[in-house]
């Protein structure tokens, strides 16, 4: 048997007819090693490294996938540059797409940036420089992604390469807001907007700018402008059918909660819209809200055991439920407090159903904090709450007495210059 198959329609059949995916892909192999250029041979190849690649991913052959494009270097001479682009961008995404590839993904993209600087492909090596840096972005290699970029962002401005520039300056938006640089993360962001303004934009970066806009006014505590913006990236993301629509659909329900409108979050899931994404990111928000409405910090808790996954380790919704936590925890204390003037500690814990060392540790915050008048007695044991000290009025009515003379002196001092001169 000859160790190559004609590249022919012929093969390409034989090789979808396979019985066996392992088959399949070695008559692709073959068929990609049938050393005619002619035109119809270029074509057939082509149809045969989408056919391979699609195999190797379902058969998460991520090294297979690798090699392939090492393989395929020499085919890529004989080709245009925009079909290479296409074919080694499909590739990568097909890796993407196996589970835990990070690694492999970079190591990947480092090797194919020297390929296209060798070969002065500089459209493709731009395009895999900003997936190497959300890659770095994602493995918290936050300083070698800005690095990346800096370079990059001031490259493609030079090319005025707007399509690009707006995703780089997304990304860099993230960075930053990674870094929590929020200013430089605000400024990145107003740059994505005003590239994206002068061209037509897909709807799927468009979702990403606004899911991004709203990350950004969440974090200024702004949730009505933040809640929009989600929305406006849910509408995006759902039309597409994209998995990114139930992140969206998660952070509109936690703006919700945050401005105490978590009554409306069931109505949310239960709409047309919310049905279609059930599952353990919306039951996750429903417990959170369902804690909310009942100032219960026993049942906060328990959703933050019980979704772990969709709760703690999503930074963004951590870092607000943390504070919404701290705020429920605050009135909670302040409500239990206000009855006495001396209380055992382990008194409100009980009360609170709250260890002792955590409510003595957020007492002591509070008083620093100026949010009661007391102190800790930790040899008894005991919180001791002051009255509200009473100002007193003599002090202001002072410092403007004096305020007052200080302008009178000053305007005579005035007028007897005017005299003197």
């Amino acid at each position: 048997m000859s160790s190559f198959l004609p590249a022919t329609t012929e093969s390409i059949a034989q090789a979808l007819e396979a019985k066996d995916p392992s088959e399949s892909i070695s008559i692709l192999y073959r068929v990609l090693g049938d050393p005619s250029s002619s035109p119809d041979a270029l074509r057939m190849k082509e149809q045969a490294i989408t056919n391979l690649t699609d195999l190797l991913r379902q058969e998460n052959r991520a090294e297979d996938l690798r090699s392939l494009l090492t393989q395929l270097r020499s085919f890529f001479s004989l080709i245009p540059k925009a079909k290479t682009a296409k074919i080694v961008r499909g590739i990568i995404d097909s890796v993407a797409k196996i589970p835990g590839t990070s690694e492999l993904q970079i190591s990947l993209c480092k090797e194919m940036v020297q390929w296209t600087r060798d070969e002065k492909r500089t459209f493709l090596r731009q395009r895999i420089e900003a997936r190497l840096a959300t890659l770095l972005m994602e493995s918290k290699e936050y300083s070698q992604a800005l690095t990346l970029l800096s370079g990059l962002v001031k490259e493609v401005r030079r090319l005025d390469d707007k399509l690009l520039l707006v995703d780089i300056d997304l990304l860099e938006s993230k960075l930053h807001f990674s870094l929590k640089n929020l200013p430089k993360a605000k400024a990145a962001l107003t740059a994505a907007r005003t590239a994206a303004n002068a061209i037509y934009v897909p709807p799927a970066q468009q979702g990403a700018i606004d899911l991004q806009s709203g990350v950004l006014h969440a974090e200024e505590k702004d949730y009505k402008t933040a809640y929009s913006y989600f929305f406006e990236a849910f509408e995006s993301f759902n039309a597409l059918e994209d998995p990114k629509a139930v992140f969206s659909l998660k952070y509109m329900l936690l703006c919700k909660i945050m401005v105490s409108q978590a009554d409306d979050v069931a109505g949310i899931i239960s709409s047309k819209a919310g049905l279609q994404y059930l599952g353990p990111d919306l039951d996750a928000m429903k417990a959170v809200a369902d804690a909310h409405s009942k100032r219960s910090l026993k049942l906060f808790e328990t959703a933050l055991r019980d979704f772990k996954a969709q709760l703690g380790d999503d930074p963004i919704v951590r870092r607000h439920l943390t504070s919404l936590y701290d705020t429920l925890l605050e009135q909670n204390l302040c409500r239990l407090i206000e009855p006495f003037s001396r209380v055992e500690i382990a008194h409100i814990a009980e009360l609170i159903e709250l260890p002792i060392d955590h409510v003595e540790r957020k007492m002591s915050q509070m008083i620093l904090d100026k949010k009661f008048a007391g102190t800790l007695d930790q040899g008894a044991g005991c919180l001791v709450i002051f009255d509200d000290p009473k100002t007193d009025a003599i002090y202001p009515a002072t410092l403007e007495t004096i305020s007052n003379v200080g302008k009178v002196v000053d305007s005579l001092f005035v007028r007897s210059a005017k005299i003197m001169t």
